[in-house]
């Protein structure tokens, strides 16, 4: 399945963004004098290949599964905080639901990989209660990091066929920022100090255990920075492959996905080294506290819209991402041209 949906996955339509480009400068505006927003819609035309894209159904996965490391006194809560978190995803009380309420987007929580059974209203995908402790060996098996690819791929197509034309992508898990870290220096060879932040908050001294549990990891594990695959299931986590999933399928499909932080970005990672073109259908809603971020933002060439200070992850960046992008495109399809309003050729021709 893995391969079937990069090999759905195609450049971005030229013909379009053309179209879109010509209609973005003939706007009752200077050229250009929206910046961003009118790059961003000409993206999004050619992610479609509709030069007057709409979007209509919004939709944000958040992604929760646990992680075996925490044994290690990576975080400053507890795995059972996991379940918690997504209890409050369930009843609405978090912060991803008051931001997708805001811009009138779904959430879809997804149970990859929790340590525990949850018998409530969210979809239940679990490859396994939690992965192993990385500072000890593999996360998980080779079958099963294809397994929550695959399920990413397959969560996202149900929503495709409900609707959806634009996700956003989030993550629940306590001890997942150690294996996101863990992941980024696997893959682009950077020392895992600059590629390794605080987490929930971690002191002084859990952040400097952090960075040896990750070295430690890496030693042990030996994850081939070549396969992607075998990087997530050396060191990764269930939910991570599911979200690296949900991308690879949004590119298969022609719909933009606009991914949150650290964690989310990782599974981005994963998922442009399997598909080099996948890059061009991310859009990335914001640069997170976490000092791996920009690290990964470099490696995929992509410049976040925003910069607020965030870090807690749920999908949050990505909602107010996910509004920024509507906004570009109802720029481009329901903003006036020049001939529309009325405007003489002299003043179209000096703004």
């Amino acid at each position: 399945m893995i391969e079937e949906t990069i090999d759905r996955i195609k450049p971005l339509d030229e013909k379009a963004m053309k179209l879109a480009k010509e209609r973005q400068d003939f706007l009752t505006k200077p050229k250009e004098s929206l910046g961003i927003l009118e790059k961003l819609s000409i993206q999004v035309a050619g992610i479609t290949g509709n030069p007057m894209p709409r979007i209509s159904d919004k939709v944000i996965i958040t992604m929760a599964g646990d992680h075996g490391v925490v044994e290690e006194d990576v975080s400053s809560f507890p795995k059972e905080v996991t379940l918690q978190m997504v209890d409050n995803f369930i009843h609405g009380g978090a912060a991803i639901n008051v931001l997708a309420r805001h811009i009138g987007a779904r959430v879809i929580i997804v149970d990859m990989g929790v340590a525990s059974d949850i018998e409530q209203n969210l979809i239940n995908k679990k490859v396994g209660y939690g992965t192993k402790n990385i500072a000890r060996g593999a996360a998980m098996t080779y079958d099963e990091a294809i397994k929550s690819v695959e399920t990413g791929v397959r969560v996202l197509e149900e929503e495709i066929k409900k609707g959806a034309d634009i996700v956003g992508i989030g993550d629940m898990g306590i001890g997942n920022t150690t294996a996101s870290s863990a992941i980024v220096a696997a893959v682009t060879g950077e020392r895992v100090e600059k590629v390794t932040g605080r987490g929930t908050g971690i002191d002084d001294g859990r952040y400097d255990n952090k960075i040896r549990v990750i070295k430690k990891a890496l030693e042990i594990n030996s994850p081939d920075r070549k396969d992607p695959l075998d990087v997530l299931a050396k060191v990764g986590g269930f939910e991570i492959g599911g979200l690296a999933g949900v991308v690879l399928c949004a590119a298969a499909h022609r719909i933009p996905v606009v991914m949150d932080g650290f964690v989310s970005t990782a599974s981005g990672l994963l998922a442009t080294e399997m598909a080099p073109l996948v890059k061009h259908y991310i859009i990335a809603s914001h640069n997170s506290v976490e000092i791996g971020h920009r690290v990964l933002l470099k490696r995929m060439g992509l410049k976040p819209l925003l910069d607020l200070n965030m870090r807690l992850g749920e999908g949050t960046g990505a909602a107010l991402g996910i509004g920024i992008v509507e906004a570009s495109v109802k720029i481009l399809t329901e903003m006036a041209t020049f001939e529309d309003a009325g405007v003489s050729k002299a003043i179209r021709n000096k703004a």
